[in-house]
């Protein structure tokens, strides 16, 4: 969804989780360092043969718990105090014991210099396999592991207990998402040899490459012969025309109860009915609801009531696949009456070539409060917004009375099953999505705050920002966390605005009228769209400044950048949603004017020729007529202008995509891995 910067008291938190000196302490100088002068020379270390960065990309192609965090002292050396263990590893890492390296690590130091001293394939690997495994290792490193580190050992007795149970039940969840998503057959098909291969397909969540540079290389797989996998949601005999099955099942006469998003297809041929997933994934459900009532029943503090309802009810939902009980219990959790933030159901549709199934998956964070201060300036215009959203798109659209909960922010702990992504990370939601808690506006949105927080992430962003923005433009880009975050806020709080979520056109909803893909991309669409929208409409209100206004505009359009530079559609020829706005958005306002490109400018690098540079004045008018169209497609259902629109951006030459695609993927993208110091 929108990327998020970084917030002050994550970086405060990060520094100190690092033994960081605090502001205006001076540190004193590791032992056996020798002092020149007022300069500190570090003392020499055997652990100072490979840098960061590669330390940790050679660590994840030997498949390996192993994170270098950050050079704390700046020796340019791995030091114990900067080593995290990682989770959903086939192993655990136990590489610091009593303050000092264990013999454990000192072995995976040695196997990661001497992998970098190597050929990317071993001598013995077999000739036939060569170029499979060198496109394996090239899509693994086109990953920058990012870490997500969470701190609970300040927790309550009680806490530190809750978080244990969640996390547990959040590996069960991987286990059913795993075999939700056909992947766990195809494991031992993967060469007992090849480490590399096997990293990716944890990774990945199965054999395929996604990065940009080997998505569609015919010879990226984990596994030889680069098997696809087949969802276990759907019979696998039908599966093998590859999309074109969604589209039969969408022209049945029974297409709703088929692609209804909590059930199974079953059977063969034209003989084809639904389970239930209780039924069909029993064993593994009881299991998490197992695991949530006894989470439920470790809840004593009575601060926490809205969390015990809502871990009773979870549990209910997945012995009996009745959802909509526990969404009313967890639509009542919000910022004020939990530390917690935790969802595990069946949700997203993205995972699965029809997007029509919900995936399994499990978000547990603590609350973050600052949250409370966007709530505060939003939450009085909530309605207006609706009001003026629908004035704006017109009949047959009605305002309705919009009561939903304004973001609030969350520190990811860890991320399970559907949520925790080969690279990138979703930094926004808004559930939940079918139902009346959707329908009438009560879910849940939040926003991500502690993803892309790290040192690395915003010199790396403000690089790629540097390569494709005018300088002019660029002075309107900042390292703040301000613009990413709004940009967040507003586009998932525009999800729950407008024609949402069961919102029907002559009584079918948008799934009906576009079918999985196409709906998915035309309710992103407006969200992305509205949220945009809201910028002018805020700073009239006077809750953004102008030169706020501009640093999110300017935000926006860079990450409409980095979906457009990771194509257009999967390899087996799936809309990619984000990308797909993102095109159509970039296309829409460089036809407008709004946006230039200047093929002889040069970039706010001053070396990159060609740079994009904003119109601030005309940028509100152009985004105004697109919000016109896509709620108009919305509203009506009108499935051939959203086609159109599609066809012309999308599939188009009017985004020059090629270019920003070559510019940003000279950097690795952020692949986000987890340790949990419990």
């Amino acid at each position: 969804m929108q990327r998020i910067v970084t917030t002050s008291t994550v970086l405060l938190g990060f520094a100190l989780a690092l033994g960081l000196a605090a502001c205006g302490e001076e540190k004193a100088p590791a032992e056996g360092a020798k002092k020149i002068g007022k300069k500190i020379e570090p003392p020499a270390s055997a652990y100072d043969k490979i840098e960061r960065l590669r330390f940790n990309q050679l660590a994840v192609r030997l498949n390996l718990p192993l994170y270098w965090v950050r050079d704390a002292n700046e020796n340019k050396a791995i030091d114990p105090a900067e080593v995290a263990a990682l989770r959903f590893y086939p192993t655990k890492g136990e590489w610091v014991a009593n303050g000092a390296f264990t013999k454990t690590f000192e072995v995976a130091y040695a196997k990661i210099v001497a992998l970098d001293e190597a050929p990317p394939v071993a001598a013995g690997a077999p000739a036939a396999d060569k170029a499979r495994r060198e496109a394996v290792v090239e899509e693994l490193d086109q990953g920058r592991p990012t870490l997500v580190r969470s701190d609970l050992r300040g927790l309550t007795a009680e806490e530190k207990k809750l978080a244990a149970v969640l996390l547990a039940a959040g590996d069960i969840i991987d286990t059913l998402y795993a075999r939700t998503s056909g992947i766990a057959a195809l494991a031992e098909k993967i060469p007992a040899d090849d480490v590399a291969s096997r990293s990716l397909f944890r990774r990945n969540w199965g054999p395929r490459c996604v990065c940009p540079k080997t998505e569609k290389n015919p010879a990226c797989s984990a596994i030889p012969g680069a098997p696809k996998p087949k969802v276990d949601v759907y019979p696998a005999e039908i599966q093998d025309d590859q999309g074109a099955f969604c589209q039969k099942l969408e022209k049945r006469k029974d297409a709703k109860e088929l692609l209804s998003p909590f059930t199974v297809v079953r059977g063969a041929g034209d003989a084809l009915k639904t389970q239930p997933y209780s039924e069909a994934y029993e064993k593994e459900m009881l299991a998490v609801a197992a695991k949530l009532d006894e989470a439920a029943a470790l809840v004593a503090d009575p601060i926490e009531a809205a969390l015990k309802t809502y871990l009773y009810a979870a549990a209910q939902a997945f012995r009996d696949n009745v959802w909509e009980p526990a969404d009313e219990a967890w639509a009542k959790m919000s910022s004020t009456n939990s530390r917690w933030y935790l969802r595990i159901a069946p949700d997203e549709t993205y995972w699965e070539p029809c997007s029509q199934k919900a995936g399994f998956h499990m978000t547990l964070a603590r609350i973050n409060p600052d949250s409370l201060v966007w709530q505060e300036k939003l939450q009085p215009v909530q309605q207006e917004m609706e009001d003026k959203l629908a004035a704006r798109i017109g009949a047959p659209y009605k305002a309705r009375s919009v009561t939903f909960h304004l973001p609030d922010f969350i520190d990811i702990v860890v991320n399970c099953g559907d949520d925790r992504d080969p690279i990138g990370a979703t930094i926004g939601q808004s559930l939940p999505n079918w139902g009346p808690v959707a329908n009438e506006g009560r879910g849940r949105t939040v926003a991500m705050t502690n993803l892309y927080t790290d040192p690395d992430s915003l010199a790396t962003r403000r690089a790629q920002a540097s390569s494709l923005l005018a300088a002019d433009t660029l002075d309107n880009y900042t390292d703040d966390d301000a613009p990413g975050l709004l940009n967040t806020i507003l586009h998932e709080a525009a999800h729950n605005l407008g024609p949402a979520h069961e919102y029907k056109v002559k009584g079918k909803t948008d799934q009906e009228i576009f079918g999985g893909a196409l709906a998915t991309l035309v309710e992103e669409l407006k969200a992305q769209t509205s949220a945009l929208w809201y910028v002018s409409f805020l700073v009239e209100k006077g809750i953004l400044t102008p030169e706020l206004a501009r640093q999110t505009y300017t935000d926006a359009f860079f990450w409409s950048f980095g979906h457009i530079s990771r194509g257009m559609y999967t390899d087996t020829g799936q809309r990619k949603p984000y990308s797909q706005l993102a095109a159509i958005m970039v296309g829409f306002l460089l036809d407008k004017g709004a946006v230039r490109f200047d093929p002889k400018a040069k970039a706010g690098n001053g070396t990159d020729e060609g740079a994009f540079v904003i119109d601030y004045e005309k940028l509100p008018y152009a985004i105004d007529e697109l919000m016109k169209i896509v709620g108009d497609i919305k509203a009506k259902g009108d499935k051939k202008a959203a086609e159109e629109l599609a066809k012309k951006y999308v599939d188009g030459d009017v985004v020059p995509m090629k270019l920003v695609a070559d510019r940003l993927l000279r950097f690795p993208k952020v692949s986000f891995v987890y340790a949990v110091e419990e």
